[in-house]
């Protein structure tokens, strides 16, 4: 079945002018900071943009809209607490250009689908907020009063409250997202699709399963004093590049580092450390001792190729496995050996796409080491067997007795800001009865028992007519996604779509027959209700609860916080049937913070805790070696995989990140580490795979994936050569997602495929 994609569901087509330099050999350094200063006053005025770089990341300000990595818990640079990505999030954020409702009337949603996703990010930020009429080709202005009761209205005529959806973006602050979890809930649904189905849900699973909660046991001291840090499926030096000082300071400590992963990423790689006068002028650290350029899908066989070889130095010389952690703590151990007896050693390594040599020296890394810490992102989370690949690491970390002890444990490095803090909150599509059981005693009703939809259900709900309204609090739905023209047809079979927002995305190109988009207040801005200014809290990738506090004045005196609008929502689709006092929650965001302690375990003393410089750690059994499982033990899990089998003409694809993105935010045309420059639309080929193909660099190719008998095209690709394993390529997302199918995706966790896709390469000449 071919499909003839809408303009605008996915990026457009045209090529912007690649341009190729070697990749580079040392991250961050000089580039970096120049960088950094040329997208923030770009974007903005002196006097703003020096303000919001001495507020960003530092205790009386506001946490970087960018990623999840944690502050350090003791003293920070007063002038320089963040990274290149971080100021390009704030200069994409903070930035003075507006987009009103003139913007609109000039372009038309048609039109607006032809710029690509750079273009579109680069036009400011939503200043008012608009509405797209049934039959309309246009946005235009509406009163906020008029917006909500609109969408008010709409939600009471839904023949059932599960004809909703409510999607959550991780840069929601918590207070946020207690609020809309519970608006939504007393409507009566627990349809919370969220960023996490799409990226950490796998990690959640895995982790649940084995150790008893969904969350990494760390906290950033450990990493210095840490004698091993296994980096999997994880790119630092693009996607979290605080997280360099960290690796900078272990190694200096002592430590060792693994490095797995099919791409060679520079931030794994060697690290010059621009806050200090060495790093400025060039002066590198070395980081990964090893690295190991993995097939796509071949971490299950190398991690179990680890464990056999780890076992048969037990059974030879002991000392290897800490037996008193596995016998007080753990259960399973037997019942792991077995089934590694099972598997032949060689045949694992032939699965992992490596050599025999680098795996024995990888092991003796570990067989080494005494404190391990396990790190990962979506190289390992995006694959069918995600949660049993991140089960077989906990396996790794558990025989060495690498949990709950200083120095070692698991660190998934989550994305974005607030991803970990939502989910804390109770945005989650199966909230665990205990968490219900507190909301109807808090607050006077019943909430909803049946679990609701996670996004890849919820993407097909819409897509079978089930749902009349989706609603978005943050994020770009449509291009984090998987299988983009699926989607768009979803969005497009709802009677009503309506986002938050405080930038154009591709998202409000594909609409219902009504639209609407709700600009709101960003983590820079200043946050006044009543007379008072507030604050809003996040929680970090390790657990810390901290306090979030816009400094800048906001660029528009027609935007609403997320609390606010959350508020009016529920007047207007609950009115005076609510139970919930939304007014008295949200006049000061203390009463918010009140009822989340009141509702959710370990916020004891929330408000006097948060305004502590730094905020508090949350409660974390494994930190201390205590597992929540039935058994009160950490479980040992037997874990499967099936080698991807590929015919002559296939290959096995991964979406991935450019250094000048986060996330589906476009800040730049550049891949600086990677040496590709000026271009989004390119396919990275290992050399002989080009040659084999008849292929050659810079040359323009079509990818097609057949999965379920749909076509699935992405045209207008550039060949480039680089190093990673033969038959394995790379695209950047959102580029490639339409090739994501929406029904592949991991076991248990339903996360997509998005890092194992299986394509054909089309040569455009020969096509035609």
């Amino acid at each position: 079945m071919k499909k003839t994609p809408h303009s605008t569901e996915l990026t457009p087509e045209k090529l912007t002018g690649l341009s190729l330099e070697a990749p580079k050999e040392v991250a961050v350094g000089l580039p970096a900071v120049t960088s950094a200063m040329r997208h923030v006053f770009g974007a903005m005025d002196v006097g703003r943009g020096v303000k919001a770089l001495l507020n960003l990341n530092q205790k009386d300000g506001f946490d970087c809209p960018s990623c999840a990595w944690p502050d350090p818990d003791d003293e920070r640079s007063r002038i320089g607490e963040y990274c290149e990505n971080g100021a390009k999030a704030v200069a994409d954020e903070a930035t003075t250009k507006r987009l009103t409702a003139d913007f609109f009337s000039k372009h038309s949603i048609e039109e607006l689908g032809t710029w690509t996703d750079y273009e579109l990010g680069q036009q400011g930020r939503l200043a008012e907020p608009l509405f797209k009429p049934k039959g309309a080709t246009h946005y235009q202005a509406i009163s906020w009063d008029e917006l909500f009761l609109k969408i008010g209205t709409h939600l009471k005529s839904l023949a059932s409250p599960d004809d909703a959806v409510f999607y959550t973006s991780g840069r929601t602050s918590n207070e946020a997202a207690f609020l809309y979890q519970l608006f939504v809930r007393e409507f009566g649904t627990n349809n919370f699709p969220d960023c996490s189905n799409m990226c950490h849900e796998s990690s959640g699973v895995a982790l649940n399963e084995t150790l008893g909660i969904g969350k990494g046991s760390v906290k950033l001291d450990d990493f210095y004093k840490a004698d091993l840090i296994i980096i999997a499926g994880q790119n630092p030096g693009t996607n979290h590049p605080r997280m360099l000082s960290a690796l900078e300071k272990a190694k200096k400590n002592g430590a060792k580092i693994l490095a797995i992963n099919p791409l060679k990423e520079t931030g794994l790689v060697a690290f010059s450390n621009p806050q200090t006068v060495g790093g400025l002028l060039g002066a590198k650290t070395a980081l990964a001792d090893q690295y190991l350029q993995v097939r796509i899908n071949g971490d299950v066989p190398l991690f179990k190729a680890l464990l056999k070889y780890l076992y048969k130095a037990e059974k030879t010389t002991g000392g290897v496995f800490d037996w008193s952690f596995i016998k007080e703590k753990t259960q399973g151990i037997e019942a792991l050996l077995e089934d590694l007896e099972q598997h032949d050693f060689e045949q694992l390594i032939r699965d992992s796409g490596l050599q025999l040599k680098e795996v024995e020296e990888a092991a003796e890394l570990i067989k080494s080491s005494q404190n391990i810490i396990g790190c990962w992102a979506m190289g390992l989370t995006q694959h069918k067997n995600a949660v049993d690949t991140i089960r077989e690491l906990v396996n790794i970390l558990l025989v060495k007795g690498s949990i709950g002890k200083p120095g070692a444990g698991t660190c998934p490095v989550r994305g974005h800001s607030n991803v970990q803090g939502d989910r804390t909150m109770g945005i989650w599509e199966a909230p665990p009865q205990a968490f219900l059981d507190k909301i109807q005693a808090q607050f006077g009703f019943d909430p909803p028992r049946k679990h609701g939809y996670n996004t890849v259900e919820a993407i097909k709900a819409m897509h079978e007519g089930k749902v009349g309204l989706f609603f978005a609090m943050g994020g770009n739905f449509l291009s984090a996604t998987p299988d983009t023209s699926f989607t768009a047809q979803a969005l497009r079979k709802c009677q009503l779509t309506a986002h938050v927002s405080t930038k154009l995305n591709r998202s409000h190109l594909v609409t219902g027959e009504e639209a609407f988009i709700l600009p709101c207040l960003g983590r820079t801005d200043s946050d006044v209700q009543g007379d008072e200014p507030q604050f809003v809290s996040v929680e970090n990738s390790m657990g810390v609860v901290h306090k979030s506090m816009g400094k800048l004045t906001p660029v528009s005196a027609h935007l609403l916080s997320e609390p606010d609008i959350v508020r009016r929502l529920a007047k207007a689709t609950l009115g005076n049937t609510s139970k919930v006092n939304w007014d008295f929650l949200v006049q000061h965001y203390d009463h918010t913070r009140e009822a989340i302690e009141r509702t959710i375990p370990g916020f004891e003393n929330y408000n006097q805790r948060v305004r502590q410089l730094g905020g508090f750690y949350l409660p974390n059994g494994p930190r201390q070696g205590e597992f929540k499982t039935v058994s009160q033990k950490a479980i040992f899990s037997i874990n499967r995989y099936s080698p991807i089998m590929l015919s002559d003409t296939e290959y096995l694809m991964m979406t991935i990140r450019s250094h000048d993105q986060f996330n589906t935010t476009v800040y730049g045309l550049d891949d600086r580490y990677r040496g590709i420059f000026n271009e989004r639309r390119v396919i990275l080929m290992n050399q002989n795979d080009i040659q084999k193909a008849g292929l050659v660099a810079g040359e323009r190719v079509d990818l097609c994936n057949y999965h379920g008998g749909v076509t699935r095209t992405a045209p207008n690709f550039v060949v480039v050569p680089y190093s990673l394993p033969e038959r394995c390529v790379a695209t950047y997302f959102p580029e490639a997602n339409t090739l994501v199918p929406i029904n592949s995706y991991a076991d248990r966790s339903m996360t997509p495929t998005s890092k194992a896709v299986i394509i054909e390469i089309i040569c455009k000449e020969k096509k035609n």
